[in-house]
């Protein structure tokens, strides 16, 4: 077992009512589950975000914590929330990492792997 590990989960769901085809604005939300799976207490600080839609375009976001808390994880603990993207194609992708903060003083980042952002097709 490593001695600072934050595991990363997301379920993402397609928010058609919020979405505009006609206007190409594709609304996401995303569930987010992190757990700290390591041997240290750690604090969520910030957080930075690569959002890529499925063309060319690409924003960064950067903020303080997530959902407006900077949740203190100890070893077993896990942290769930919900938020949301919009993007300008029916496809895309998610990626970053969060800024932790262990008990001991360590700075490290947990990465948050690459997910797809997708509408579902559906068949008539």
């Amino acid at each position: 077992m490593e001695k600072y590990e934050i595991n990363v989960i997301v379920r993402t769901t397609y928010l058609p009512e919020q979405s505009d085809e006609t206007l190409n604005r594709y609304v996401f939300a995303y569930t987010i589950t992190i757990a700290n799976t390591g041997m240290v207490a750690a604090q969520l600080i910030s957080r930075h975000w690569i959002i890529e839609d499925g063309g060319s375009d690409a924003q960064e976001v950067r903020g303080l914590g997530v959902v407006g808390e900077q949740p203190l994880l100890k070893p077993g603990d896990s942290f769930e929330y919900t938020s949301g993207t919009a993007i300008s194609s029916p496809v895309g992708s998610m990626k970053g990492s969060y800024q932790m903060v262990a008990e001991d003083g360590l700075h490290f980042d947990a990465s948050i792997p690459e997910f797809t952002l997708s509408v579902p097709r559906t068949l008539h």
